[in-house]
């Protein structure tokens, strides 16, 4: 095997040539060798030996003719895989160097979900900002299910929030930060809020503004819903987004679900309320997703600290 993997290895190493692989990428996404030959400007004969080359050099089959177009096989998925991770590499390089040469001390593209926005994140960013005060930050929302796949093709550096489920942890590193609680709240003066001695019974009358359906925090309260008797919300509103969560709140009779500390600042403030029950779900692990720490940009490398100290300051 060791010996079969350095062959492969010699031999790529000599004859892989980047236009290769942007083929391959198309013909993943086209499922169709004419239309991925037409995307480069090659002629198709070229493109199948293209691919041919390929399947000689990694001694593997690619892909598979079928009656839905040309499919990757999973050798092909994961070539293509680590193709457009390779390309956007690429693309992180050159944007680093073009911003290293207009001034900034690098760039770093950060994902964020719910619990890491309203404290944890703005803290580290401003800590980033005070180490490296040039650098260039993007910061891109979403839940797992949309930034852990861009995280690993190299569209985004880090993702900052709630940890994933298992699904989401092969290629990746985790550093967990904190535990945070689930809180239920309503507007302040809420008529549930009135009620200390609530039972689930008392809630069920209510609309609910829920995290959407593939997150691991839905997932457990779809969980104690079925032990209630299938219950499902007369209304209910799937949302990430905490400003439009919390607008939502304030203007109805809604109760939502927030981590303790994105709720904090709005109960301190009188916006919201926490409604005096007790969710029968246990605290989450929030932290940082990367590839790997070798892979990590001197920027994002500074970033991951500044995570840990706010973390531990918190």
């Amino acid at each position: 095997m060791a010996v079969r993997h350095s062959r492969i290895v010699d031999r790529v190493l000599t004859r892989l040539k980047l236009k290769q692989l942007r083929l391959l990428v198309a013909v993943g996404k086209h499922n169709n060798i004419q239309n991925a030959a037409r995307e480069l400007n090659v002629s198709q004969p070229a493109a199948t030996k293209m691919i041919k080359d390929l399947e000689l050099d990694f001694e593997v089959q690619l892909f598979e003719r079928t009656n839905r177009g040309v499919i990757p096989t999973p050798y092909g998925e994961a070539l293509i895989r680590h193709g457009k991770l390779i390309f956007a590499q690429v693309s992180n390089a050159a944007q680093e160097l073009d911003d290293l040469n207009e001034g900034s001390s690098g760039r770093i593209v950060i994902g964020t979900l719910l619990a890491a926005s309203p404290q944890l994140l703005p803290m580290a960013i401003e800590k980033l900002l005070h180490r490296r005060p040039s650098v260039s930050i993007k910061v891109v929302e979403g839940t797992n299910e949309v930034l852990m796949p861009a995280l690993k093709s190299g569209e985004i550096d880090l993702v900052v929030g709630r940890l994933p489920a298992q699904r989401h942890r092969s290629d990746l590193e985790q550093l967990q930060l904190f535990d945070e609680k689930i809180l239920l709240v309503a507007r302040r003066g809420h008529p549930i809020c009135a009620n200390h001695k609530l039972s689930f019974d008392d809630l069920k009358s209510w609309g609910w503004i829920l995290p959407p359906i593939e997150t691991t925090l839905r997932r457990q309260l779809d969980q104690f819903f079925v032990r209630q008797g299938q219950y499902a919300p007369a209304v209910a509103i799937e949302s990430v987004s905490y400003l439009t969560n919390r607008a939502v709140l304030q203007a109805g009779d809604f109760i939502g679900l927030m981590p303790a500390h994105v709720a904090a600042q709005d109960i301190a403030s009188g916006l919201l309320q926490e409604i005096p029950w007790s969710l029968p779900i246990d605290d989450g692990p929030v932290g940082v997703s990367f590839r790997s720490a070798d892979q990590l940009s001197p920027a994002a490398t500074v970033f991951l600290q500044a995570l840990q100290d706010v973390a531990a300051s918190m």
